[in-house]
């Protein structure tokens, strides 16, 4: 941690990203208050015509109407648009309206998009099942081979969307190789940052064009808020806001003041989480009960080098496999006494979820196959509590088995 960071103004000394976090949206020009204020309205008042003009024809105007824009609302994009390294930012209403909502902003019928075959399931879904209704054709390849995508590129292709690393599998892509060979094609690209976080990695810069977040997740940081942001260039955020507004996918304001609040300690959570990750990781490769575990940042990982290469720390999320089968693994998180049963990653609690459980509701088997997700699969998504209780309690729930 601890990159540089210039503020738009260029008057300000450039902020590491500590302080970045807590000074990046400072507003001292306009009220006095240290805590940011909720601006809870859905509309805002002008004082003339002329000014109520110049509100309704400023696309992204923050005093307008909350489905346009909120002060609160701005505060948050700039932080973001930072912390990623692109012009600016765009929040949405939770990560999957981040991702439709700059998906369905940037093709059209006739159109086609190569992403992966691991993805976040609700992503994989509109791959699979969204976008072939509205004309615009799939590939679906290896994130692990750019020769892949190379060969999946077609006359029509607009658009490449990747993942790294994917959940829940935690297999990476090779964010600068993705980005030259969009490039070289006209191709626009989009990385989904979740499983990351900014801290750990910025795909902008190797390259890639637009980088979306579940915001409910690291960047909350606290398993109370849905929200999401789209980070990218001045011209593709207002082209997708114009989607954006029709859809709806909106923030509320209060949770982008929770999503402000949570920004200011993502540097220090992350700091602890990437800690706890990498000891607990280490711990599970050691016990016998274990099949195997994924995680970038552990040398048996098969992208070892390339996670180190392009990430700065190397997240929460430990997924891995317990020996035996479904109900040896229903056992070992039955037993796990700190960590919640919940879905989600990111936040200061430890979460834990039988992955062939969780996703048997909503994919089919063959989806799970090409997820590779096999029935003894667990993601454990590691929080910021003290590492030898999360090894004790482990330790403990693998005697269950």
């Amino acid at each position: 941690m601890g990159k540089d960071h210039d503020r738009e103004n260029g008057n300000v000394e450039a902020m590491r990203t500590e302080t970045l976090v807590i000074h990046g949206d400072d507003d001292r020009t306009n009220d006095y208050t240290v805590a940011p204020p909720i601006y809870y309205t859905a509309t805002f008042r002008a004082q003339d015509s002329d000014e109520f003009a110049e509100m309704a024809g400023t696309p992204r105007h923050p005093q307008y109407y909350t489905r346009y824009g909120n002060p609160g609302h701005q505060r948050v994009e700039k932080i973001m648009a930072e912390l990623e390294g692109t012009e600016t930012a765009l929040v949405t209403g939770s990560g999957m309206g981040a991702i439709a909502t700059a998906v369905l902003s940037l093709v059209g019928a006739g159109d086609h998009v190569i992403a992966q075959t691991r993805h976040y399931m609700s992503t994989a879904k509109i791959m699979d099942e969204l976008l072939p209704r509205f004309g615009v054709q799939v590939t679906l390849v290896e994130q692990a081979d750019i020769h892949a995508f190379e060969q999946a590129i077609r006359p029509n292709t607009k658009l490449i969307m990747v993942e790294t690393p994917a959940n829940p599998t935690l297999v990476l892509t090779d964010l600068a190789a993705v980005a030259k060979l969009a490039r070289s094609h006209g191709i626009l690209t989009i990385a989904d940052n979740t499983f990351a976080s900014p801290i750990n990695q910025r795909p902008h810069d190797w390259g890639i064009d637009m980088v979306v977040h579940s915001a409910t997740k690291y960047l909350g940081g606290h398993h109370d808020l849905t929200a999401g942001v789209i980070c990218t260039s001045h011209d593709l955020a207002e082209r997708i806001w114009h989607t954006h507004i029709s859809i709806g996918s909106v923030l509320s304001p209060m949770d982008g003041w929770l999503l402000l609040r949570g920004l200011r300690t993502l540097p220090l959570r992350m700091e602890r989480i990437n800690a706890n990750a990498l000891a607990l990781a280490t711990f599970l490769e050691q016990q016998p009960q274990i099949e195997r575990v994924y995680y970038p940042g552990l040398p048996s990982h098969p992208q070892h080098e390339l996670a180190k290469s392009q990430m700065r720390g190397f997240g929460a999320v430990i997924a891995f496999a317990v020996k035996g089968g479904y109900e040896e693994t229903e056992r070992f998180v039955s037993a796990l006494q700190l960590p919640f049963n919940a879905v989600s990653l990111g936040g200061v609690d430890s979460l834990v979820v039988h992955t062939a459980a969780m996703w048997s509701g909503v994919m089919s088997e063959e989806q799970m196959k090409v997820a590779g997700i096999p029935a003894n699969f667990v993601r454990f998504s590691v929080g910021i509590e003290h590492i030898d209780d999360l090894k004790s309690d482990i330790w403990k729930a693998l005697q269950a088995i």
